[in-house]
């Protein structure tokens, strides 16, 4: 296996995290600056912020021609994430599941995977299938609005243990700027490198780059 692929899909992956959290970082504090509640930003910056390797990888791997490690970036971060992460979780302590986890999250992520498989079955994801994925998430979106709505917690201390107090001054804007920038760069650069890293592991190795993708 050649070095330098390794060292190019070990500094992809590397980009990718700290780009993503800087990009986190630098959006969320933006957005504290001018104004918006700490409830919306965890709703869209955060939480988009936080999936933007898989995006950056997914949408990279798709214009490269390796619809394959787009599809296995996908699911098997979301494999992990339930079986490793969540799993690795409550073996350290147990985790306390809220009644909506139980009623309404996890029947939505089983929802949309029970969606994906009924698209796939053509072994095609088309661009209408695209659409209708795009669609659902809009729903999705405008459904926690609604909900988030209906609440009383109160965020502001969660958020400023997080990211810090909001600062309005220019120095603190174009240092956030900077960050989300910064942050950008890194996740195009990371997920460009990895791509290629992955692609050429899989073919060093043997296997599908769909495999890499999974793992």
């Amino acid at each position: 296996m050649d070095f330098i692929t390794l060292v190019l899909f070990v500094i992809g992956l590397a980009l990718l995290i700290f780009g993503a959290d800087l990009l986190v970082r630098g959006a969320a504090r933006l957005a504290a600056a001018f104004g918006i509640p700490p409830l919306v930003i965890g709703l869209t910056v955060v939480a988009f912020g936080t999936s933007s390797p898989e995006l950056a990888v997914s949408v990279q791997s798709a214009w490269a021609g390796q619809p394959d490690l787009a599809v296995g970036n996908v699911l098997g971060s979301n494999v992990f994430n339930v079986l490793l992460i969540l799993g690795l979780s409550a073996v350290i302590t147990p985790l306390a599941v809220s009644r909506q986890l139980v009623r309404l999250d996890v029947p939505i992520m089983i929802a949309c995977s029970a969606l994906l498989l009924l698209l796939a079955r053509d072994r095609l994801i088309s661009r209408l299938d695209g659409v209708i994925f795009a669609s659902g998430l809009i729903v999705y979106v405008v459904f926690l609005f609604l909900q988030a709505g209906k609440e009383k917690n109160d965020k502001e201390g969660d958020f400023e243990e997080e990211f810090g107090r909001a600062d309005s001054g220019a120095k603190a804007v174009m240092t956030n700027l900077f960050f989300v920038a910064a942050g950008l760069g890194m996740l195009v650069l990371g997920s460009h490198w990895l791509v290629e890293g992955a692609v050429m592991l899989a073919r060093a190795m043997g296997v599908n780059e769909l495999v890499i993708g999974l793992t």
